[in-house]
């Protein structure tokens, strides 16, 4: 049966200072990186192994993706980076912190903008410093000035189609290092999880996610390693 492991990037500085991060590109803190050496050593100790990994094309994930590799011995494995594994684009709210928009604009608001599945964030400005008009990632690509889960889900999907899944169905073992939200739209598609419910799932950072898939690439079963 197909082998897929998902992990979400350890503890950003922007998580730390509880900002909104989205498509901004911060590194990992301490803490962020010795939680994404922990998870390559789980995955060691299970005897947990793979063939090809994705990512996005923002530091911290692939920063995590790094680490665990290395302490799994497994620097040498190919990696694919792409854009549509990035985070959930937070658009005016990038850099803010979420208790002093909770404040200024009230809790319900905030709620709305973090959890609900289709209300996305008001657009970034154009003059804003966190515009990234002028990055080399992004040549040629329409980025988002925000996003809500269901645009973030439409943008993955396609992604998980076209290339992830073809390689799991060579029967090859994917270990995939990306975000919060470009994990849940995944977990969302694999599961089958309503939109309702997909809001509430919290995924921890530094945990790796194994999913179990037959042949179709339906999940059969999705636990945390740890647990195991």
């Amino acid at each position: 049966m197909p082998t897929l492991v998902l992990i979400r990037h350890g503890q950003s500085a922007w998580n730390l200072e509880n900002r909104f991060t989205g498509w901004w590109d911060v590194g990992l803190t301490p803490l962020g990186e010795e939680e994404a050496r922990l998870a390559g050593e789980l995955l060691a100790e299970q005897d947990m192994d793979f063939d090809l990994c994705f990512t996005s094309v923002q530091t911290r994930a692939i920063k995590t993706l790094n680490l665990a590799l290395e302490a799994m011995g497994r620097l040498w494995l190919p990696v694919e980076k792409h854009w549509r594994l990035n985070e959930r684009h937070y658009g005016g709210l990038t850099g803010l912190n979420k208790a002093e928009m909770a404040a200024k604009v009230g809790e319900e608001q905030v709620r709305i903008w973090r959890r609900s599945f289709d209300v996305p964030p008001p657009p970034l400005d154009p003059a804003s410093p966190y515009d990234l008009g002028a990055d080399r990632r992004y040549d040629g690509i329409d980025i988002p000035r925000t996003e809500s889960l269901k645009d973030t889900i439409a943008r993955v999907l396609p992604y998980w189609e076209e290339r992830i899944a073809p390689a799991l169905h060579e029967g090859q073992r994917v270990l995939i290092s990306a975000h919060g939200n470009s994990l849940r739209a995944l977990v969302k598609h694999l599961s089958n999880i309503p939109d309702d419910e997909i809001v509430g799932l919290e995924i921890p950072t530094g945990q790796p996610i194994v999913y179990e898939l037959d042949a179709a690439l339906n999940a059969t079963e999705r636990y945390y390693l740890k647990d195991r």
